[in-house]
């Protein structure tokens, strides 16, 4: 018996925001201190250190729910599941569902009990409940949902990573040209098959790491917007995930028989290229080894950081054919990894 993916989904919006289309914003540092000069050099800056050329924005007329409800429907189709045999809707998220033109989030009703009604399931013994644990949350959110599995209390769960962070970015602060909106979808379940769900690690670490990522007011000190956004402290979070991510993906396959050549592609959270190469090539260094070539995909070029939803996106497109030079066959070994607010970290080996 193992705990495997059986459907996978997901959604990424049309709309593409260029990093040209930041060239007439007016950047101030956090202190409120405008930034003078060409904003085109801070544009090539952010994109050398970021790898990011253009991000997916939502349309006016969706929410987190939707794109979350639309890689539901994907994944749920993939899995040739009926919807109402589902025990648990598991999804993760950062800031709900947040209307266009605010950024006041809105978690009443949670948003998976907004798919669940989406998705127009009866079963009320269908469990609908949110995740809030940073961009880590979807795969703390597939932790759980295997729990719930392999302790017979559930045999099919639905896990989503659904977010619309261009809906809390600050206009006025560099970093708004990170984040990104998207989502997706697995269906979870107990199969006959072998591999699956190996091993995971997750930790919190919130004394001085606590507020590395905050709401905040803008960054702008002529605004009278009284709204609060989405606010880090990148250097800080750099140097914390590259000193504590590799040692909970060691943990993770020292947990196992597995050897660390066994790993044939690493799926790690699409938050920053550079960290992202730094934390991998930090992993293989404790095992005294090199970066092997191609074990880490990205899409962070095209479709920016979408905290949630990087990871199940991403696995999607791979599967897909989408990423160029990229697949995954049966037997494959997979390490995903993520680091995000609280500040929390997690990794979790698989089997294909």
């Amino acid at each position: 018996m193992s705990i495997k993916i059986t459907g996978i989904g997901s959604y990424i919006p049309e709309k593409t925001e260029k990093n040209k289309d930041f060239i007439n914003h007016n950047f101030f540092t956090e202190d409120g201190i405008k930034i003078n000069g060409d904003t085109s050099i801070i544009i090539d800056k952010f994109k050398k250190i970021t790898g990011i050329e253009e991000r997916r924005y939502a349309s006016d007329k969706h929410n987190t729910s939707d794109l979350a409800f639309l890689s539901a429907e994907k994944a749920i189709l993939n899995s040739k599941i009926d919807p109402e045999t589902l025990d648990y809707i598991i999804v993760a998220h950062n800031f709900g569902d947040v209307d266009k033109g605010t950024s006041q989030g809105d978690t009443v009703p949670s948003i998976a009990a907004r798919v669940k009604h989406k998705l127009k399931i009866k079963n009320p013994y269908c469990v609908a409940y949110d995740v809030l644990f940073g961009c880590p949350g979807w795969i703390e959110g597939v932790i759980q949902a295997q729990s719930f599995i392999k302790s017979n209390m559930a045999q099919k769960c639905l896990i989503i990573g659904a977010e619309t962070l261009s809906r809390v970015i600050d206009k006025h602060d560099r970093d708004s040209m990170i984040y990104s909106d998207g989502s997706g979808a697995v269906i979870l379940e107990k199969t006959e098959k072998t591999g699956g769900i190996i091993s995971f690690v997750s930790a919190s670490y919130t004394l001085e790491e606590n507020n590395f990522l905050f709401f905040g007011k803008t960054n702008s000190s002529i605004s009278q917007d009284s709204n609060k956004y989405i606010k880090m402290y990148g250097r800080k979070i750099y140097e914390f995930a590259l000193n504590k991510v590799p040692n909970a993906m060691k943990a993770c396959l020292d947990k196992t028989d597995f050897h660390i050549s066994d790993i044939k592609k690493i799926l790690i959270h699409q938050a920053n290229e550079k960290m992202d190469e730094a934390i991998v090539k930090r992993f293989y260094e404790l095992f005294d080894q090199s970066t092997p070539y191609g074990i880490m995909p990205m899409s962070i070029k095209n479709l920016g950081n979408s905290s949630v939803a990087t990871i199940p996106t991403l696995l999607d497109l791979i599967l897909k054919g989408e990423i160029k030079d990229q697949s995954i066959n049966e037997g494959d070994l997979l390490l995903f990894a993520s680091v995000g607010a609280g500040m929390n970290i997690n990794a979790l080996l698989y089997q294909f």
